[in-house]
């Protein structure tokens, strides 16, 4: 087994989980680290054992042998941060949301076919064993045809005006943060909607405090949908057919397992706690993707990220929020 070298672009709380759970990765090494700071670049490659160490993203790009780079900064950096390094030829993992709108999104999916370079949303929900089950379930009919979803991710964040929730100049809001997981969801075991609504009540800074969202689909389906800052919410995923209902175990955005309830039967559950967090799913998958030639991923294709980033815009545009900067995006 080839050793895949591995980098990491801003090194905040998410690249540190997922710096760790590289180790749960067979044939993975984190080979360099950057950020701004070149302090805090070190520090960080001498706790998780980095090669190299660098103060600037543009010298990252510079690090010989790297194989792929794991992008974690803010969403409102992802667009450059990936053009950077899709234009060194260097096969990119960038955090969700993909980018701030699908303008952006779709820069890069070009850049990224033209050069012939590997691209993936870091969507990690997506390759969690869980949520293979359930699509396994749905699609056998264990709970007959899906009429209805119901996903929520949410909790109580301190407002910081100038924090990376709640600034709009670092495209903050609980939708591109974690309204995303619900919308991906719904995307995922039910498709493209025919009809998106939505509401919203802004921060002080103008950005999304909490998002609720009600979509219909062509086969009768609806779902509901909501994110906030503002509380703790369930978490939670459910589908509802016309058998039964199928419930993901766990945060719907990390399950570990998933139960099946039908009416009059005892319920259904199983089980696959990951070791670590569990971003060395996608970790893996981009391996296995890369040692097969692949330029993008067969369980997450460019197509999907940009139809939820267009997903994602349609949502923006009912609540009126847009960023600045945008211009027509």
């Amino acid at each position: 087994m080839r050793t895949y070298r591995w980098g990491i672009l801003g090194l905040g709380n998410i690249a540190r989980k997922f710096a760790a759970d590289l180790a749960h990765v067979p044939g993975a090494s984190l080979h360099a680290v950057a950020s701004r700071s070149e302090d805090k670049a070190q520090a960080f490659a001498a706790e998780f054992g980095a090669a190299h160490a660098v103060g600037s993203y543009e010298a990252l790009t510079a690090v010989p042998d790297l194989d792929v780079v794991y992008i974690a900064t803010p969403h409102s950096e992802h667009h450059a941060h990936a053009l950077l390094c899709l234009r060194a030829g260097i096969a990119v993992l960038c955090e969700k949301p993909f980018t701030v709108n699908a303008i952006q999104a779709q820069e890069l999916v070009a850049v990224a076919q033209a050069r012939g370079v590997f691209l993936m949303e870091a969507f990690w929900t997506r390759y969690f064993p869980a949520v293979a089950h359930a699509l396994e379930l749905l699609q056998a009919g264990a709970i007959g045809e899906v009429k209805h979803l119901v996903a929520d991710f949410g909790g109580f964040m301190p407002y910081e005006p100038l924090g990376r929730l709640f600034n709009p100049n670092l495209a903050g809001g609980s939708l591109l943060d974690i309204g995303v997981y619900p919308l991906f969801l719904s995307q995922l075991f039910l498709g493209q909607p025919t009809a998106v609504e939505a509401i919203s009540v802004a921060a002080g800074t103008g950005v999304d405090l909490s998002c609720a969202m009600s979509l219909a689909y062509a086969n009768g389906a609806t779902a509901s949908l909501a994110s906030t800052l503002a509380a703790p919410l369930d978490n939670q995923c459910v589908l509802y057919g016309t058998r039964g209902q199928l419930r993901l175990l766990g945060p719907m955005y990390a399950p570990h397992g998933v139960r099946v309830q039908l009416p009059g039967q005892a319920a259904q559950e199983f089980s696959y706690p990951p070791p670590g967090d569990g971003y060395h799913y996608e970790a893996a998958h981009v391996q296995q993707c890369l040692a097969q030639g692949l330029l993008e991923s067969p369980l997450l294709p460019l197509s999907s990220s940009l139809t939820l980033m267009r997903l994602l815009d349609a949502v923006r545009q009912r609540i009126g929020l847009r960023y600045p900067g945008e211009g027509g995006g």
